[in-house]
């Protein structure tokens, strides 16, 4: 029989059970203990916070105690932010002074990265590079394929923001030939597109705010960005709230919670009360069951379903675009929006009922047709739309068996239109009910 192992191996069991619950500690693997060694020798020390992999979040911050609201959950010192100002004291400092027109604080950063990451072992901040991302999934570094995928208006985001990097680039192309006698390879080879893509993926998606002043030898652009090693690693959820700012007294940047966390469970704060759209947008990921996400509703699709015959329709669509009624017409996990309906009521009028436009866009009821007919259109844009998206998530069921190469891309726009499907059929079961109600 085996030999029992007492309070101490039940204790050691429940332990290792729970690490597997809530997630996988990594503060023994090399690259989080040198971090953490690097941090120490900046003033930075903490015993609450251990790197960790879950399995919904992927890495993220563990707490090995249990916070109350109010509590402090890190403090960086200012000597482990990266900042502008750490690019001005570093070698590339003298040539962004000299350098005209001025560079933005954004093409600062990125450039340091840059220089950084090819330093290699040289590099003073390798601890630090070396747990950041290799690759990101923000729209930027999607394939075209995979951003034909997204739904609109992020689509159209996703291209915009791929032509922002893309000048970003041209226009900096001069300034990274000016860094030449620092570096004995070629500047075009070290600073080249794929690079300054990683670069402004880091920044766009791990910086705090934290407010510059404003310095000559810079663009006028606002310079508000401070990469925060450790303090990055923490994860975003819709449900909690924080307070984050930077200590004048304590010169650190501080985290307080405002709600309660578990020994052993995963902290998180919030970026922010974002849509799955922004979320995917600005950071590359997508929050299951997010309260705040929506499904927009073009205005081309509100269209298809009203007769183009209508005399008045392109009078209709002048007052929906001067009282911005044509933008952020959307589909929530409560229903249709307000705004939805407002649009698709004054649409709806008759040519008998159009004088009434205004009381429509105050939330009037004109007539029991007006409100039927509203519904109907409602009922018919919202299964349009779950047709449209079980479509592309079956065009990337098939993409995912033939593109192994794009798997996490993929992945990102189908959790993004599984969110969508869902908030499109809460919707459907909610205009079902209504029109229930009223007949």
């Amino acid at each position: 029989m085996k030999k029992s192992r007492g309070r101490t191996g039940r204790k050691r069991r429940r332990k290792h059970l729970q690490s597997f619950k809530d997630g996988v500690s990594c503060s023994h693997k090399l690259e989080y203990i040198k971090l953490k060694k690097w941090l120490k020798d900046r003033g930075f020390e903490d015993s609450n916070l251990r790197p960790a992999e879950f399995w919904d979040t992927g890495r993220g911050l563990m707490t090995t105690k249990a916070f109350q609201a109010g509590d402090l959950i890190i403090s960086l010192p200012e000597k482990c932010l990266l900042t502008t100002g750490t690019v001005l004291s570093s070698c590339l400092g003298e040539y962004i002074m000299k350098w005209k027109p001025p560079v933005s604080p954004l093409i600062a950063l990125c450039t340091f990265l840059i220089a950084e990451k090819h330093a290699g072992e040289k590099s003073l901040w390798k601890p630090y590079l070396d747990v950041l991302p290799k690759t990101y999934t923000c729209p930027v570094c999607l394939e075209h394929d995979v951003v034909s995928l997204l739904p609109e208006p992020l689509r159209k985001k996703a291209q915009e923001q791929r032509t922002t990097v893309q000048e970003l680039y041209m226009s900096s192309k001069a300034f990274f030939s000016s860094l030449q006698p620092l570096f004995a390879e070629n500047t075009g080879t070290i600073f080249n597109y794929s690079a300054l893509e990683w670069a402004w993926c880091t920044i766009n998606t791990r910086t705090i705010y934290m407010k510059h002043s404003q310095r000559e030898c810079f663009s006028l652009e606002p310079d508000v960005y401070a990469l925060a090693p450790y303090l990055d690693l923490l994860n975003h959820s819709p449900n909690v709230q924080v307070k984050a700012a930077f200590n004048e007294q304590t010169r650190s940047y501080e985290i307080r919670t405002n709600s309660q966390c578990k020994k052993y469970e995963e902290v998180f704060i919030c970026y922010g009360p974002h849509d799955n759209q922004r979320l995917v947008l600005e950071y590359g990921f997508v929050v299951m069951d997010n309260p705040h996400s929506s499904v927009y509703v073009s205005s081309d699709i509100l269209l298809k379903y009203f007769p183009p015959l209508d005399k008045q329709r392109n009078a209709k669509l002048s007052i929906l675009k001067d009282h911005d009624f044509l933008e952020n017409l959307t589909f929530g996990w409560d229903g249709p929006s307000w705004r939805l309906l407002t649009a698709l009521k004054l649409l709806s009028l008759r040519a008998d009922e159009f004088t009434c436009w205004r009381r429509t866009l105050l939330g009037d009821v004109i007539s029991a047709r007006n409100e039927q007919q509203t519904l109907n259109i409602t009922a018919k844009i919202c299964h349009f739309l779950i047709q449209e998206t079980q479509h592309v998530l079956l065009q990337i069921s098939q993409l995912k068996k033939n593109k192994e190469n794009l798997k996490n891309h993929l992945a990102l726009v189908e959790a993004l239109r599984l969110e969508d499907l869902k908030i499109l059929q809460k919707s459907a079961e909610i205009l079902c009910n209504l029109n229930m109600a009223k007949t």
